[in-house]
């Protein structure tokens, strides 16, 4: 099947060297995109292939057809294999990465090995002296063989039912500046080893898996240990119920809470450090139930923070009139949703935006999720009277360009927010409401007039997460017109419509979902909403307008990005509302 190494020809070894020239030669490329690769090669400390496939100047597909054709050898898609654990194991992870290569199968005494570069003499000696095996490479995409080393070497699924012997607990260390007065619990907890092992385990795998929460629930009779993926809770192990306190006890010693406290609630943070310079908060926190304390552990990973506007899925139109608004110099933008959908980060990506050396930035939160850079941030304690109306008024004395709000839950801050937003300052804030529209109808509600809404708001973004479709097992689906209607399809849409969805996979553990996009409803508000509002106009009135000055609602914005091939009809129905 394979052609044999001894096949090849010193001549042809040598060729490894000059792929650039060789591309050249064959007109595959020009003698200027070879030298501009050649200097991104430098630059990023990568290989030719690598750099002139991501700077677009010929594709990894090309690249590994050519080099097939060159050295005469068969090329292969990584991605179609399904390579066997025993093979893997044959050449460790660093021999891989160091020599960009990848083994594929055993046939008699012979080894397929996937290689990047199969004129490297070197790596092809080192592999047939490391295993015994004669090696037969096959060519295929640096890319693919990157992805297949990530996939084929992660770290292996955590089982429980092994954790009272299997674990490395010099993986992780807690993190905690009053160590000292803490020494004599830690002590005690450490000696029971198992529950110890248990519990970094349950945030260890929290963390592989990209949970953004963990749920440790008691019962009379059971106890139970759920992860919240892509804003969807998965049952993950049902520890023994004798262990609920002693897990308890533990978690609570490692976010410095009182384990002697367990009739109110407690909130406290955990930090791992994951090595490799990566750390990992948790907030904790701990609420007494019929059957024990009930913790949930919010991960708060400050290296996948995504700051960039570009990237959080506004499109054109929506981003342009958010950075409009918030580039305005006094006004209030409110940001709505329900709890975990985003509102935070967008709320980030804005101070990120207008973080700049001239502009003094106050944050009021609760808790304070991320630490940024250059700007004030405030931690609310309501037990001593420190909430956000209080914070509001000691930021009016601190000189502020800019203030942001956690969230406005009442008539006092809102007052403050409003008055703030009227005397020269821009104030960024959060709500809990359906839509945009609704907001109104919310701060009317609690009490402000209706011409001071309308003279402090610049805009109202509502927004949701929507699970994206994994990349690697995404496939057209066939949908009956009659549900392209009733979903709000516009006919124009449903003749071009090509639907997408998640077959499942390794890659996404088998829900046909990875990773979370935003869906956006931006409302500038604009002289006909405001007069609307004066006039008394209610929040099915504003929508309707809003509609007709062409702003997208929450489900349009679903829709367009199921158009788009990013998310699927199901994920948008679940969580948005139809446009009546």
């Amino acid at each position: 099947m394979f052609p044999p190494h001894a096949e090849w020809t010193p001549a042809q070894m040598s060729t490894g060297n000059r792929l650039g020239e060789l591309l050249v030669r064959e007109k595959l490329i020009s003698l200027q995109q070879l030298r501009s690769a050649q200097d991104e090669q430098k630059r990023g400390n990568t290989s030719l292939g690598s750099a002139l496939a991501k700077m677009g100047f010929i594709s990894d597909k090309s690249i590994t057809e050519f080099l097939s054709q060159q050295y005469r050898v068969q090329a292969i898609d990584l991605a179609e294999y399904e390579i066997e654990p025993e093979i893997i194991k044959l050449v460790s992870k660093d021999v891989c990465e160091r020599h960009r290569v990848v083994p594929v199968s055993r046939t008699g005494a012979s080894l397929i090995l996937a290689m990047a570069d199969p004129s490297n003499l070197h790596a092809i000696d080192d592999i047939k002296f490391l295993t015994g095996y004669n090696v037969e490479p096959v060519v295929a995409s640096e890319t693919a063989i990157q992805k297949a080393i990530e996939r084929y070497f992660a770290a292996p699924d955590i089982s429980y039912d092994d954790i009272m012997d299997g674990f490395d607990e010099k993986e992780i260390e807690v993190a905690d500046a009053e160590d000292e007065a803490n020494s004599l619990d830690l002590t005690r907890a450490a000696e029971d080893a198992p529950v110890v092992r248990l519990c970094n385990a349950i945030l260890l795998n929290a963390i592989k898996k990209r949970a953004s929460d963990i749920h440790i629930e008691p019962y009379e009779r059971s106890l139970r240990v759920r992860y919240r993926i892509d804003g969807v809770l998965h049952e993950e192990m049902a520890p023994p119920i004798k262990l609920k306190n002693a897990i308890a006890s533990r978690l609570k010693i490692m976010s410095s809470l009182d384990i002697a406290e367990r009739r109110l609630p407690q909130d406290g943070r955990i930090k791992l450090k994951l090595g490799k310079g990566r750390e990992m908060d948790f907030r904790v926190s701990v609420l007494p139930t019929l059957w024990g304390e009930k913790i949930v552990m919010r991960l708060l990973d400050k290296s996948n923070l995504q700051l960039d506007m570009a990237k959080l899925g506004f499109d054109l139109k929506a981003q342009t009139d958010f950075k409009w608004a918030i580039s305005q110099p006094y006004g209030m933008v409110l940001v709505t949703g329900p709890t975990g959908s985003g509102k935070t980060t967008t709320l980030y990506s804005a101070l990120s935006e207008l973080n700049q050396p001239d502009t003094n930035i106050n944050t009021a939160e609760d808790p304070v999720e991320y630490n940024l850079l250059g700007i004030n941030q405030c931690q609310m304690h309501e037990d001593i009277g420190l909430n956000f109306a209080a914070a509001l008024r000691a930021f009016l004395r601190q000189d502020p360009d800019i203030i942001m709000v956690g969230e406005i839950r009442d008539f006092e801050t809102a007052e403050i927010a409003v008055k703030a937003a009227l005397t020269g300052h821009l104030v960024l804030s959060t709500l809990h409401t359906n839509d945009a529209p609704s907001t109104i109808s919310r701060l009317l509600n609690m009490g402000v007039e209706p011409f001071l809404v309308t003279a402090s708001v610049n805009l109202i973004l509502a927004q949701r997460l929507a699970r994206k479709i994994c990349e690697a097992c995404k496939t057209t689906i066939t949908v009956e017109r009659a549900a392209l209607v009733t979903i709000g399809m516009t006919p124009q849409q449903i003749e071009t419509a090509v639907i997408k969805k998640g077959a499942g996979c390794r890659e996404c553990n088998g829900s046909g979902y990875r990773g979370r996009i935003a869906l956006y409803e931006v409302m500038p508000f604009t002289p006909g909403l405001k007069e609307m509002v004066l006039q008394g106009a209610n929040t099915a009135e504003l929508k309707t307008t809003m509609i007709r000055d062409g702003i997208s609602t929450l489900r349009m914005s679903g829709l367009a990005k199921v158009l788009a091939g990013v998310t699927t009809l199901e994920e948008v129905t679940r969580i948005t509302a139809a446009d009546s």
